[in-house]
């Protein structure tokens, strides 16, 4: 006994308080109520596990979680009188009889409701009474009540249990046709003729059977159980989201990052989003990667950046002098990805975080995997052609505009490859690129002796000629030579900073989920870090990806055209966004280890959507959405609902102490 007391109590830790359930009293209720006195003896040992389980006449006893978040909504106080319709295994009227004054169940099964007697009387609970019969007519006598909770889906909310309300009372009941569209509400009484309606979010019940209910029907086994997370047979896919989510707190809770505890002792985490251009995705990251070095040692930071500049950061942040002749980093589009406020919040962070320490390798590196300075030279190759052909200038800045992985019109790279002027730019072109590259280089030769970045120069010049080829005409083989350099970078960095060092990965979801399950690797043939990760690294690696339903983000119409801040649009209907929209919870971790069902629900092809620089709402469909199987592209997904543009930085963030070495050059 005292090891299911044990796990009782881990229950209400992990399934319960993780989830968002705040209330102290049912908290507390949850771990004085033991749960394995109300199923089968058959099933004690799996009284405390995430999961409804069978109780007799085709009933089940609802998930843990469950009862807490109901009983939570009903705002039950000591003293208060309550009841309950469907009284089931008697588990939840159990729960709530140790808070409240005095709770009064019903049920329809006058078998079910015979042995929750019983087990009321074996555990001593004595301020419960049960009843077998109608529950949609409520138990007038012993009526007013301040809380109502009914477990089954009515087609409204029944006027007998309305009126049977005390003013300030709460009903908190399933209601809706559609066994796939009905909504938890909860009914409070305002006045003697008066009520408030609130929607708590989508549910799923068997139907409410009464009077002012539905008819009785003849039972089979295709009824889904009297639970709000029936079996994955019968449940949709949006509740299983909203009982498989962890809710996360506020970005400076600390709790936020110790949900991401889990993934502690991999060698490599990837961070992802869902746009270059999202403050919360650049929030949520800080908050990770700062618990990961503070509390579990990681000591690189990598990110979707030009290496030149990331250097210049991580000069910065390890408190060693800038480079004199070099410019300022992130000054060419697109400038807002790293030059924005959250960035420059982090960079902060971690230039104090190095200052208290003593040891030079246990301080934390700023590093660009994007070694070839791609934004840079797409700038060159711009301003040449601006210069020489204005119409080939113009089919450029529209491929690069469609330079993603997810792009459904390949026929936009054929289209600018067999432009005349290209054939006869293209020298020229790398010419631009390859000067470009000198000028970065005699940077580096000026700073002197550090090894590292020297090492990653010299890489950069065995192959720059090849790559600025392939970049000019674009397609697969460009980006598969980018993420190529950007994983070999990764490997560079791990074995310069030691066999024990561990890294953050920083970049888009399409370069850090795995392109095995998703449209890059099945149709365009496209590789990207997070594969390369798991194949070289295996369990070590964790690729975590983000999202959103709505909002606002930073992005631009095409390649080197002005910022804007722009409306997201509500997700698609066919969409893994949508999906976690509708599950009602805002923001939550979804760890798809956690939930066996829910991931192969989860497991068909969806759409999904991918925003990077460039975001066109008029096409969104076409250009922004891609095939994938998010449980097989990524270990867990973090999620926000509605979401807002970054703020990228201006002369009017410059603080009045900020040091000569300060990077962003304000």
């Amino acid at each position: 006994m005292a090891e299911l007391s044990l796990t009782r109590g881990r229950m209400v830790d992990v399934q319960i308080a993780q989830r968002g359930i705040r209330d102290r009293r049912v908290l507390q209720a949850m771990r004085e109520v033991p749960r394995e006195a109300f199923v089968d003896p058959d099933f004690e040992e799996f009284a405390y596990e995430d999961t409804p389980l069978p109780i007799g006449k085709g009933q089940t006893i609802s998930q843990p979680f469950m009862v807490a978040y109901m009983v939570e909504a009903a705002e039950i106080d000591p003293g208060d009188r309550v009841l309950e319709v469907g009284t089931g295994s008697g588990y939840a009227a159990a729960v709530m009889s140790r808070i409240a004054g005095r709770v009064y169940t019903i049920e329809r099964h006058a078998t079910l409701a015979e042995v929750a007697r019983q087990r009321f009387d074996r555990l001593g609970y004595d301020n419960i009474e049960v009843r077998a019969g109608d529950g949609t007519k409520g138990w007038g006598g012993a009526a007013p009540f301040d809380a109502i909770v009914v477990a089954a889906a009515g087609p409204g909310a029944p006027l007998a249990l309305q009126e049977q309300l005390d003013v300030g009372g709460r009903l908190v009941i399933p209601v809706g046709n559609d066994p796939d569209d009905q909504r938890l509400l909860k009914v409070t009484r305002t006045g003697a003729t008066t009520y408030a309606e609130e929607d708590l979010g989508g549910v799923q019940f068997v139907p409410l059977i009464g009077e002012e209910g539905w008819a009785e029907r003849p039972q089979s086994d295709d009824d889904l159980p009297r639970t709000v997370t029936p079996p994955a047979r019968g449940q949709s896919l949006p509740e299983m989201i909203a009982v498989a989510a962890e809710p996360l707190p506020d970005f400076r809770d600390p709790a936020f990052g110790d949900l991401f505890d889990r993934f502690a002792d991999r060698r490599l985490v990837l961070l992802g989003e869902a746009s270059h251009g999202t403050s919360e995705f650049y929030k949520a990251r800080a908050a990770i990667t700062r618990r990961l070095i503070e509390k579990h040692g990681f000591v690189i930071v990598g990110v979707e950046a030009d290496w030149p500049d990331a250097a210049a950061i991580d000069r910065y942040i390890r408190h060693r002098p800038a480079r004199t002749a070099a410019e300022p980093p992130f000054q060419r589009f697109p400038t807002w990805m790293w030059r924005n406020t959250d960035v420059e919040a982090f960079v902060g962070w971690m230039r104090g975080h190095n200052a208290n320490l003593d040891d030079a390798n246990r301080m934390v590196g700023f590093y660009g995997l994007d070694i070839y300075n791609m934004s840079a030279s797409i700038a060159a190759v711009l301003r040449y052609l601006d210069h020489v052909d204005p119409e080939a200038a113009a089919a450029a800045r529209q491929r690069y505009g469609c330079l993603t992985p997810w792009q459904n019109e390949p026929s936009t790279y054929g289209r600018a490859v067999l432009t005349s002027g290209y054939r006869k730019c293209e020298q020229a072109v790398l010419e631009q690129c390859q000067e470009l590259l000198a000028r970065q280089l005699d940077y580096a030769r000026q700073d002197g002796a550090d090894f590292l970045d020297a090492a990653q120069n010299a890489r950069l010049i065995a192959a720059a000629e090849r790559y600025y080829r392939i970049m000019y005409y674009g397609g697969a083989d460009s980006w598969n030579l980018r993420d190529r350099h950007m994983f070999e970078t990764l490997e560079h960095l791990l074995e310069a900073r030691g066999s024990e060092a561990k890294a953050v990965v920083w970049a888009h979801n399409s370069h850090i989920g795995d392109a095995r399950h998703t449209e890059m690797g099945t149709i365009r043939q496209e590789l990207n870090i997070g594969q390369l990760c798991r194949e070289r690294f295996g369990n070590q690696a964790a690729l975590i990806g983000f999202g959103t339903d709505s909002g606002t983000v930073a992005a631009a119409s095409d390649w080197d055209v002005p910022m804007e801040v722009m409306r997201v649009r509500p997700s698609h209907a066919d969409s893994y966004e949508r999906l976690c929209h509708d599950s009602g919870v805002p923001r939550f971790l979804l760890d798809f280890d956690r939930d066996g069902a829910l991931r192969n629900r989860l497991l068909e092809r969806r759409l999904e959507r991918f925003i990077g620089v460039i975001y066109r709402p008029e096409t969104e469909l076409r250009s922004h959405y891609a095939d994938a199987s998010l449980p097989r592209q990524f270990d867990a997904f973090v999620w926000f609902n509605k979401t807002k543009a970054v703020t990228p930085l201006g002369p009017e963030h410059a603080g009045k102490d900020v040091p000569e070495t300060y990077p962003f050059g304000l």
